[in-house]
């Protein structure tokens, strides 16, 4: 498993925002390690707290852009915040109340959702209308704006943050979960022998197969298949994407440089089906294993 999730999902506007402030309300418990809790976020002061955290690591550490209000308040933010639900975990360890205590955070993007307000926001860089297109009968869901604090970079923490996910796709019956995945910088031949790895051995093929939108598109196949040593290049690779590859996970035909945050995108796609088995025995068919 990874020991650091970062990763923030493309920018694209959606057409409306529903007239609640929040995707769906749901208090329960999803998983619990130590004095560390996974949830949803239950109101507007915790979604502002998980959006704290993300001008943190994104802005603070990453470089990431934002606009001149969330600059002014510290605050990672866009529209597509008010369509989805946010996946905590919570040190309670921490004094105060659990705006407090948030340590790592995860969006989620239903399929319905996405369908009723102008689709998902990864579409800004990459093709996946023709996944769902191929699959009118499965449910997607999408993740991303994914990031942990630094002194949180532990096993456990990612532990509950899947935990949390994979308790959230099987509570609304997801078929497929896909989101972008980020290579620091926006030079992509830095990062040369990962990105061909991943053209050479974990492209999506067939009725998964998804690509860069064509004016976005750049090369993932850098470097020939002789050269590339497979060690090397998983260890030259962000530990989510790494972490989704141990899932079973694919990626997309071609990478996006997303200027704005400062990153080199893939898009990951996990069809549910494909989790190895190790990873469904270990949270549990149930998504028990962390439950409290």
């Amino acid at each position: 498993m990874s020991v650091e999730l970062i990763d923030h999902g493309s920018l694209l506007e959606p057409q409306r925002a529903p007239a609640t402030g929040l995707a769906t309300l749901n208090t329960g418990l999803l998983g619990r390690i130590g004095s560390l809790e996974t949830r949803l976020a239950r109101s507007e002061r915790e979604i502002d707290a998980a959006q704290a955290v993300r001008y943190r690591v994104f802005v603070e550490e990453m470089k990431a852009q934002v606009s001149p209000e969330g600059a002014r308040r510290g605050r990672e933010i866009d529209a597509w915040d008010a369509l989805c639900d946010h996946l905590l975990v919570l040190d309670r360890s921490i004094e105060g109340d659990a705006e407090d205590q948030i340590v790592g955070t995860y969006r989620l993007l239903r399929h319905e959702v996405a369908r009723a307000h102008g689709g998902f926001y990864s579409g800004a860089e990459f093709a996946v209308g023709a996944l769902l297109d191929r699959h009118p009968e499965k449910r997607f869901m999408e993740l991303g704006r994914s990031c942990v604090l630094p002194e949180y970079r532990t096993k456990r923490t990612v532990e509950l943050l899947w935990q949390g996910c994979w308790a959230y796709a099987l509570q609304h019956r997801v078929d497929g979960m896909f989101g972008c995945g980020s290579f620091p910088g926006i030079r992509p031949e830095e990062h040369a022998l990962a990105l061909s790895f991943l053209h050479q051995n974990a492209v999506a093929k067939g009725e998964w197969a998804v690509s860069a939108r064509p004016e976005l598109y750049r090369e993932m196949d850098l470097m020939p298949s002789e050269a590339i040593n497979a060690r090397r290049a998983l260890s030259a690779m962000p530990p989510l994407i790494k972490g989704y590859l141990r899932l079973g996970a694919m990626v997309s035909n071609g990478a996006v440089v997303d200027h704005a945050f400062n990153t080199t995108d893939v898009l990951i796609i996990l069809p549910i089906a494909s989790i190895s088995g190790r990873y469904v025995n270990y949270y549990g068919a149930d998504a028990g294993r962390f439950a409290s």
